[in-house]
C-alpha cells in the first residue's frame, strides 16, 4: 500500500470506490476530475489516495475553510476505504497525510463526516460529534405532481438570472444555515467555482422563484446523468412562510426529471424541521446518516 497525492486520471476510479461507500453522494468523473486538476482557488486543497497494486482504495483531502470567518478553521474531507480494504492501516495512513497537510497550513480547528460505523475511528484520533445530517432519496418516476404558483411569483431557470445577483441571494440564504461555524465570508470567486461555473450544475433544471425583481426562493440541481443532488434549496428570510422553498424544489425535481433523471438525492441537518418536513411530504425517505465531528489539533 502506498499514500500518495491525487492525479486527474485518478477520477474515475476514486468515483467508482466512493460509488461502493457513499451510493448517495452525487459527484460524477467530470466533476472528480474538474476539482482534482483545479482545486479550489485559496483553500490550498490538497487530495489523497490509498493504492493497493495500482487500485485505488481509499480517498481523503484536506484544505483550509475559506467561507467562514473562524481564522484556521479546516477539514478532512470524505475519508474513506474500500470495504475489503479495511483494517489494513489504509484509514490511518490516509488520515496522517492529511493531518500532516493541516499540520503544516497552521489549521488548530478542523471539522471531518463519519458514518455511525465510523465514529470510533474518528473519536480516537480526537474528533467528537456534533450534529446529525440525514441524507435521502426520491425516485423521480414519476415526479413529484406541479404545485400552484401564486399570482405574484414568477418561476425562471437559474440561466435567467445574473450571476451577482444571485450569489446575493445565495449569501442571504445561507446565513442562517445549521453549520459548525458562521458561513459569512463566502467571496464572489468562492461562489463561482463552487457553485455557478460547476460542472454539474444543471441550470436548467435548477429553479427560481422570484416575486418582482428579488429572488425569493431557489433550488439548486447537480447532476451525474440520471442522478441528481440538490445542491442547496431555500428561501430568503423575508419571503419565509409562503412555500416558495417547496414550490422552486417541485419544479426543478420536474424539469431535471424531463432532461432523464430518475432519483434525486439531498442532505439535511436534523436541526433543519422545516425542510426535512418538506423533504418527507414530497416522499424522500432516508438512505444514510452522517456525524460531523469536530477536533482541536495540538
Amino acid at each position: 500500500m502506498r499514500i500518495r497525492s491525487a492525479v486527474p486520471d485518478d477520477a474515475s476510479a476514486v468515483v467508482a470506490l466512493r460509488a461502493v461507500v457513499y451510493p448517495y453522494l452525487v459527484r460524477g468523473v467530470a466533476s472528480t476530475r474538474q476539482m482534482i486538476a483545479e482545486p479550489p482557488p485559496g483553500e490550498q486543497w490538497v487530495p489523497f489516495v490509498a493504492e493497493v497494486n495500482g487500485q485505488v482504495v481509499g480517498w481523503a483531502s484536506a484544505y483550509r475553510s475559506i467561507t467562514t470567518s473562524e481564522p484556521d478553521f479546516g477539514e478532512i474531507s470524505l475519508l474513506h476505504v474500500h470495504p475489503d480494504h479495511r483494517r489494513r492501516g489504509a484509514g490511518d495512513a490516509l488520515f496522517g497525510a492529511a493531518r500532516q497537510h493541516l499540520d503544516q497550513l497552521g489549521i488548530r480547528r478542523v471539522r471531518a463526516w463519519a458514518l455511525a460505523d465510523s465514529l470510533d475511528f474518528a473519536r480516537k484520533r480526537g474528533f467528537e460529534p456534533t450534529r446529525e445530517a440525514r441524507y435521502s432519496a426520491l425516485p423521480l418516476d414519476p415526479p413529484p405532481p406541479g404545485e400552484p404558483v401564486p399570482d405574484d411569483v414568477r418561476l425562471v431557470t437559474v440561466t435567467d438570472l445574473d450571476d451577482r445577483r444571485f450569489y446575493e441571494a445565495h449569501i442571504a440564504a445561507s446565513a442562517d444555515e445549521p453549520g459548525d461555524v458562521p458561513a459569512d465570508a463566502i467571496s464572489y470567486e468562492t461562489w463561482r467555482y463552487e457553485v455557478w461555473d460547476h460542472v454539474a450544475l444543471d441550470k436548467v433544471a435548477s429553479t427560481a422563484a422570484l416575486v418582482g425583481s428579488d429572488v425569493a426562493a431557489f433550488s439548486l440541481v447537480k447532476r451525474d446523468g440520471a442522478r441528481m443532488w440538490s445542491d442547496m434549496t431555500a428561501t430568503m428570510p423575508q419571503h419565509r412562510g409562503r412555500g416558495l422553498a417547496r414550490l422552486a424544489k417541485v419544479t426543478a425535481l420536474r424539469r431535471a426529471a424531463e432532461r432523464g433523471v430518475t432519483v434525486a438525492y439531498t442532505s439535511n441537518a436534523e436541526s433543519n424541521a422545516p425542510m426535512l418536513a418538506i423533504n418527507e411530504r414530497l416522499g424522500y425517505r432516508p438512505v444514510a446518516t452522517q456525524f460531523a465531528c469536530l477536533a482541536t489539533l495540538g
